[in-house]
């Protein structure tokens, strides 16, 4: 099980990005071969394969990493040859003082396993001259050039699909929560109940964490992309649902631990505890208000519950007088919540 999933992805990269993995392969080829006739053009060929990224921003990124750990690789290797001679032994040096210079400059690890790789390349082929270094780094600019054309002209990759996705899938969850425990609080509970309700909750983290995720990458995918403009608007309201929701997230998930610790079977006949219920289900009623008016556009956005009504149900924070049961520490760590949630969701 483990060297499976160490083998393969969690799910196919897209069949449109293979394409042009190919596609930026096949052109850097070519075309290095036709500009610099001689070897093969083995370098421009890698670098347009590792060019082509998920985004246009980490395309860029990726260029700069290969040319930038080519050309100090291709260096190194043809100083030490211009120094120590054609000997086997200096291939090895070549490794070790490329990674010694990558470790010096501070370069990041892809940066400084191409400096190790590039010159234990251009040693290894046998061919180590000042011209054929030079035509090396050159072949390399023209593959990276290459790569990074391809990914923007082509398609340019927008992901605020997924994190539109996400954050709805998070956002219903919101709803959903807030609704099993405006159901728990006014009625007896086992314990099995209780701890499925905690159960239910705590999917929240990884839901979130999945969203955080999803938004990043979106936002990545949108910078030096030509089509951001067409996407810009709708990423912002992405980011501003989720902005709401991760804090309510944290909410919920306090106010079921704190109902889940204090649980007792009189909170059933609490007339505080039953307005805070009725609260919580007009917290999730404008929870699923949001994301619906969130996907209300959206193709790909999974299905919607029906709404009862497009109004937003919560209208002034619930107000009561100091508890006069032996419930005052849940009252009041549920009223706290119950405060915060209603600031996220009214902006007040």
């Amino acid at each position: 099980m483990r060297l499976a999933s160490a083998v393969r992805a969690a799910q196919r990269a897209p069949l449109l990005q293979v394409l042009k993995s190919a596609a930026a392969t096949v052109a850097a080829w070519l075309i290095a071969g036709w500009l610099l006739p001689g070897p093969l053009p083995v370098f421009a060929a890698i670098a347009a394969l590792l060019v082509v990224q998920p985004s246009v921003n980490q395309s860029l990124s990726k260029a700069l990493e290969r040319s930038a750990g080519v050309i100090v690789g291709v260096v190194i290797a043809v100083l030490l040859t211009l120094l120590l001679g054609s000997h086997g032994w200096v291939v090895l040096a070549a490794v070790v003082v490329a990674m010694l210079v990558a470790w010096a400059l501070r370069a990041s690890t892809g940066t400084a396993n191409q400096v190790a790789i590039s010159a234990l390349l251009v040693l290894a082929l046998g061919a180590s001259n000042p011209a054929y270094a030079a035509e090396r780094i050159i072949e390399t600019l023209i593959g990276a050039a290459i790569g990074f054309v391809v990914n923007i002209v082509v398609v340019p990759p927008v992901l605020s699909a997924p994190a539109r996705r996400d954050v709805t899938l998070l956002g219903r969850e919101v709803a959903a929560s807030l609704d099993r425990l405006a159901d728990a609080l006014p009625s007896v509970r086992t314990g099995p109940q209780l701890h499925e309700l905690m159960l239910q909750v705590r999917l929240l983290r990884p839901m979130k964490d999945a969203a955080d995720t999803s938004l990043k990458a979106a936002e990545d995918s949108l910078a030096l992309n030509p089509r951001r403009s067409r996407h810009r608007d709708e990423l912002v309201g992405i980011r501003e649902l989720h902005g709401r929701l991760s804090p309510v997230v944290t909410q919920v998930i306090g106010m079921t631990r704190a109902y889940f610790d204090h649980y007792d079977d009189a909170l059933a006949d609490d007339p505080t505890v039953r307005a805070i219920a009725e609260q919580l289900h007009r917290a999730g009623h404008d929870v699923r208000l949001a994301v619906q008016t969130l996907a209300a556009d959206a193709s790909d956005a999974p299905d919607a519950p029906p709404m009862t009504s497009a109004i937003p149900a919560l209208t002034a924070p619930l107000v009561v007088r100091p508890p006069a049961s032996d419930h005052w520490i849940l009252v009041g760590s549920l009223m706290e919540d119950l405060r915060r949630i209603h600031g996220e969701l009214t902006d007040d």
